[in-house]
């Protein structure tokens, strides 16, 4: 059906073929030299926002990745003798790109742009539902020179994006700059962090995935790449497909640039329509009720947020402006019972002594189940925040189950924990995977309260107020 492919066609552009038993595959130092010089291009050109110079890059390799795929489904309906309806207009070659990179004339090339291919590409699905149409409805071309888009184009023409896992490992190196950008960096959380968390959690092809605060979509992205390696029966039957390309990953942002960063990321990993939109997630407007069965999540630590628009279910749990415990009070809401969670929290949710604080941890310890507290250093986040954090890991039960608690005293993640974060030696990271999952073995069970790892009851963290501090066991 060569409508119904057109439809879909960026599943095609850009499926990630994951093999069961690989990590990422680096780019090779060529193609990162040859990122770094368009990078620049667009530096002294004039767009130094990091997050403008992603977007416009990606929707030049879209426009080339659109053209390689019209190409190839080309040759294939000629060898079976079959029909196919394009999806550039046949009267217009000069959109496609392998014509368009060869127009001689910069002003020309940038006219074409402009007028005719951009508006082209926006509005390539137009039905308004698709991934692709959502984030595409606000898109803008900002390069602003005729020089600079031809610049931009020889460079893009140069870069061998079609080896498996390219497109992806690119665009996650695109988006790798943004930390070390400086001004965009909150942006990010660890990529290493992130897949600690999702190997923690072990995401299922049954699983309905949410970040509520999702940025870049990284935590998704990383679950859908997990799911790839680990569960290879998923992708042998046409239902489970399904949900992974439409009914697996949301994700919900109230920066309207960081969604099309984070539709386009989950896109360029081969996840063909995932749930990215505006959401304040803690306002009134949020209807989600035990939709999901897992959140990862880094929420917004200092957020402002509109106190009369605050969802009144959230403050019912624990009445604070602190966007860190309304976030933890929306996990518990938003999550089907046996739903689990994973998300990271700024030390002070594990010891604040605010009658909200000491809420949010016996809501979680006494009407659900309370499964770990994983202490990390604070030098994760430089180097633009030194915050000390946690990773809370908790399962919805609407009927207690705490019964004891999983610490783990982390003070090493393979990076030094200075600004420099540079890679050591040193890493807990694969130590905490393993002993999480063997946390039920007597050799677990019965370790000193010395060790990095130990249980404590629940009755014990009850009568210290319910205290999730690792100092204080």
């Amino acid at each position: 059906n060569s409508s119904e492919k057109s439809c879909s066609f960026f599943t095609e552009v850009n499926y990630v073929i994951m093999s069961k038993d690989k990590e990422n595959i680096m780019l090779t130092g060529e193609l990162k030299n040859k990122v770094d010089k368009i990078w620049e291009s667009f530096w002294t050109g004039g767009i130094t926002n990091p997050l403008d110079v992603i977007e416009q890059f990606t929707y030049l390799m879209f426009i080339k990745q659109l053209d390689e795929v019209e190409t190839k489904n080309e040759a294939d309906a000629e060898l079976f003798g079959m029909e196919y309806e394009g999806l550039f207009p046949k009267d217009k070659p000069y959109l496609r790109w392998h014509h368009f990179k060869d127009i001689g004339s910069a002003d020309k090339m940038y006219q074409i742009m402009s007028d005719e291919l951009f508006p082209f590409i926006k509005n390539l699905k137009g039905d308004g539902e698709s991934s692709y149409a959502r984030f595409m409805r606000d898109a803008i071309f900002k390069i602003p020179t005729p020089n600079l888009l031809q610049k931009v184009v020889t460079g893009i023409e140069g870069l061998n994006t079609e080896e498996a896992d390219v497109k992806g490992d690119l665009y996650e190196y695109l988006l790798n700059k943004l930390a070390t950008s400086g001004t965009n960096g909150q942006f990010r959380t660890p990529r290493h962090i992130i897949r600690m968390m999702v190997e923690l959690m072990k995401p299922t092809s049954k699983d309905v995935i949410v970040d509520p605060a999702c940025g870049s979509a990284g935590f998704l992205v990383e679950a859908g790449e997990y799911l790839r390696n680990n569960e290879e029966d998923l992708f042998n039957h046409e239902e489970s497909i399904q949900h992974f390309n439409n009914t697996m990953f949301y994700g919900f942002d109230m920066d309207r640039t960081m969604l099309r960063i984070g539709a386009m990321n989950l896109m360029q990993h081969g996840i063909e329509n995932p749930n990215i939109m505006y959401k304040d997630s803690l306002s009134e407007d949020n209807e989600d009720n035990g939709k999901y069965t897992l959140v990862l999540a880094n929420p917004p630590f200092k957020g402002s947020i509109d106190a009369e628009r605050t969802s009144k279910d959230l403050l019912a749990v624990t009445k604070t402006k602190k966007t860190e415990l309304l976030f933890l009070a929306l996990f518990l809401k938003i999550l089907k019972i046996g739903g689990r969670c994973a998300s990271i929290v700024p030390d002070g949710v594990l010891f604040g002594s605010s009658n909200a604080h000491k809420a949010i941890r016996k809501e979680i310890i006494e009407n659900h189940k309370l499964e770990a507290v994983i202490s990390m250093p604070s030098g994760v986040f430089k180097p633009y925040a030194g915050v000390s954090t946690a990773i809370l890991i908790f399962t919805k039960t609407n009927a207690g189950g705490t019964d004891k608690v999983w610490f783990y005293d982390m003070t090493a993640d393979g990076f030094s924990l200075d600004d420099k974060r540079q890679p050591v030696k040193e890493n807990d990271i694969p130590d905490i995977i393993k002993r999480f999952n063997n946390r039920f073995s007597d050799e677990e069970q019965n370790r000193n309260r010395t060790d990095k790892s130990f249980f404590v009851n629940k009755e014990e963290i009850v009568d210290n107020d319910y205290d999730l501090s690792l100092n204080k066991y």
